[in-house]
């Protein structure tokens, strides 16, 4: 097939274009969590008054393919020739259903004909040039029966970290990792952790700025790095559902520098002190104030991973000082080892 001219952008540079591939089932949030963040840096560039940066593109083997929700995604592209600057992403797919019919002749041959084009495009993307590789989520594991993650760094979603080292047993599958950035290859964890892969990539064709401007956009305030664990402080102890909790922990992560006392936190979660303490300790199975310095920890972690002093990541995290820092390390340094 034959592709249109790309829009020349500022200095001679071109539009990326950026394939998504959507197979039958695939899971809906991983593609369009990553389309969205691209979608939202054009429009920030064009309000800059620069040209778009990216050109979103998708294709499948058929034109049509039903998504995990059931919504069916049409007016697919056929699998294309990529260009040597070309950007792929896979997505995850649903897991089969225990009622779900098996795949049919058809569907099984169309699923071999995708993996043998992704073995040759999605090849040649990795063997140089200024083309990448995405994968979201599960989408790690097509990339895996296409042949392409031998004797490279990957990681996708933690329950199919198993399954990705079985499809393939000579990659360096890193676990408890949001992404995994090797050359060309790019992978992420679970649905989420792919919007956080792209904000990553956007600030590197673009800049930091415009991808601060996009995550301020999405609402994603604390985005993670690549050496961010995909189960970090910023998600720990909050497997529940209650909103209250949840309020005093959006508050807290939103504000981790301000003046939080047990009485604030129980102010903004409309309960007692006595009770926040309570709601704490059975939904989140932590206390208030080591939910706060747990995060409060991790950002000092990350600004010190940036280059900032102690003494300006203390400052940055909320601490009053980059001993009050080291002490609180220290003490939960000491917890984890008195808990081993």
């Amino acid at each position: 097939m034959s592709f249109p001219d790309r829009p020349s952008r500022t200095g001679g540079a071109s539009a990326v274009d950026v394939w998504i591939l959507v197979e039958r089932h695939t899971l809906l949030l991983d593609l369009a969590g990553a389309a969205e963040a691209l979608r939202l840096a054009n429009q920030a560039l064009r309000r800059r008054g620069e040209p778009e940066a990216f050109r979103l593109r998708y294709c499948g083997a058929q034109e049509q393919a039903p998504s995990s929700v059931g919504l069916t995604l049409g007016g697919l592209e056929p699998l294309p020739a990529l260009g040597e600057t070309d950007w792929l992403i896979l997505s995850g797919r649903r897991h089969p259903h225990p009622d779900d019919p098996a795949p049919t002749a058809a569907e099984r041959s169309e699923d071999l004909a995708i993996e043998r084009w992704l073995h040759r495009e999605g090849g040649a993307l990795l063997a140089g040039g200024a083309g990448r590789l995405l994968s979201i989520c599960a989408g790690a594991l097509l990339a895996a029966r296409a042949g392409l993650l031998a004797g490279r760094r990957c990681t996708t979603h933690h329950e199919a970290l198993d399954a990705l080292r079985a499809a393939a047993p000579e990659a360096d599958v890193q676990a408890n990792r949001v992404f995994v950035l090797d050359g060309p290859l790019a992978s992420s964890a679970g649905i989420t952790a792919g919007i956080d892969l792209v904000l990553a990539l956007i600030a590197e064709h673009c800049g930091e700025a415009l991808a601060a401007t996009v995550a301020q956009v999405m609402v994603v305030y604390l985005r993670r790095g690549a050496q961010d664990p995909e189960l970090s402080p910023m998600l720990a102890h909050r497997h529940h559902l209650h909103a209250a909790l949840h309020r005093v922990q959006d508050a807290i992560c939103a504000q981790p520098g301000a003046d939080w006392s047990l009485a604030r936190m129980a102010a903004v979660a409309h309960v007692t002190p006595r009770h926040l303490t309570r709601l704490f300790s059975q939904h989140g199975g932590t206390t208030p104030l080591d939910y706060l310095r747990a995060i409060r920890l991790e950002l000092a972690r990350r600004e010190l991973a940036r280059g900032a002093r102690p003494a300006q990541a203390a400052l940055a995290a909320g601490f009053s000082s980059d001993q009050q820092l080291r002490r609180t390390r220290r003490k939960l340094s000491e917890g984890l080892t008195q808990s081993a």
